[in-house]
């Protein structure tokens, strides 16, 4: 039974006990359906060989070989991964495009007794919705919460959540914290990937109750912000933090321990800075590393790096109207999202519920 997607939330999808990625570990690396797992039925060596006989020799001994290898791997993840599922498992299998490679192992697995469903059109349908959902305009009336490095934006963002708030935090589907410094272990995600955590973020919201962001960049790391989320922050109303640079300083020296374990790291990050300062300013932020003088280096990074860069930003993209909620410290953030709660209850805009 083929299963045509209407949306990322599709019911369709609920009707099924496990979803089966078929494509290879590579494919399904770099993205796949939320909860996939992955049963290649052709290895990325496999994929690979069969691909250059069907070029080099003929579609007809690809396939020949193709249909060796798809058998020998379905019988081995019938014998293990699904030998303890009964009678009633119901799966849902996809490929790239719904072809060859899901048809061949739902037609083993249907076979054998289990109600098989195939996703028509595979992943290559389902990234379709995906770039769809994060290109189009967000559904719901989006605020950004705004404010300079080290002013514990994402952390204040987690407490709103927990409060209750409609909140989507971009760097956490990004593993990054969106500074040169911001590398989180695990690395990041692939486009797609990240593409598809987003999706599935935005398809959830509520339509009717403001959203809530982080100020960034049209990048995170290396990751590219979709044009639907990167417009509507562009255009969103602000609640700016306003917190006294050495607050922030010792905040960034605590949040980023681990990336000071490395100074050699830390160093060769500070380098990477150079076509951007003076080399008297490079060489007394690296004294700083040597010394291990983490509050200092957090502090000079922010007052003539990147306190700059957000001020040029926020010119851009903040017409000074919204609210400013000033922190004297960020020892509690719970009170601080408290204020930015009540800054926020201050706001009136059409069509929002709170």
């Amino acid at each position: 039974m083929d299963i045509r997607l209407t949306s990322l939330s599709d019911p369709a999808l609920a009707g099924f006990d496990t979803v089966i990625d078929t494509r290879s570990p590579a494919e399904y690396a770099e993205d796949h359906l939320p909860g996939a797992i992955n049963l290649p039925v052709l290895s990325d060596e496999e994929r690979a060989q069969v691909g250059t006989i069907y070029k080099q020799v003929s579609p007809f001994d690809a396939r020949k070989l193709g249909g060796a290898m798809v058998a020998a791997n379905a019988a081995r993840h019938i014998a293990g991964p699904l030998s303890g599922f009964g009678g009633g498992w119901r799966p849902l299998v996809y490929c790239w495009r719904g072809g060859q490679r899901s048809g061949a192992f739902a037609t083993i697995l249907s076979q054998i007794g289990w109600r098989v469903g195939r996703l028509e059109g595979g992943y290559k349908a389902w990234r379709a919705l995906v770039v769809e959902r994060v290109a189009a305009a967000v559904a719901a009336p989006v605020l950004v919460l705004d404010g300079n490095t080290g002013s514990a934006k994402t952390k204040i963002l987690h407490r709103l959540a927990a409060r209750g708030h409609q909140v989507i935090d971009l760097e956490g589907l990004a593993n990054h914290r969106g500074s040169l410094f911001g590398a989180l272990p695990g690395g990041q995600p692939s486009q797609k990937r990240f593409e598809s955590r987003l999706a599935m973020a935005l398809e959830a919201l509520d339509p009717a109750r403001p959203l809530l962001v982080e100020a960034e960049s049209s990048r995170i790391g290396e990751l590219n912000l979709p044009r639907g989320i990167w417009q509507a922050i562009i255009a969103a109303p602000r609640i700016r933090l306003a917190v006294p640079v050495a607050a922030r300083a010792a905040y960034t020296a605590h949040a980023y321990a681990e990336a000071c374990a490395d100074p050699e790291a830390v160093a060769r990050i500070v380098n990477l800075l150079r076509p951007a300062h003076p080399a008297e300013r490079i060489a007394d932020w690296l004294r700083m590393v040597d010394a291990a003088d983490w509050n200092g280096l957090a502090e000079g990074l922010m007052r003539d790096h990147y306190d700059p860069r957000y001020e040029k930003h926020r010119a851009r993209h903040d017409d000074g109207c919204g609210p400013v909620v000033a922190l004297e410290s960020l020892d509690d953030l719970d009170a601080a999202a408290a204020q930015v709660e009540a800054a926020l209850a201050g706001l009136r805009m059409p069509g929002w519920r709170r």
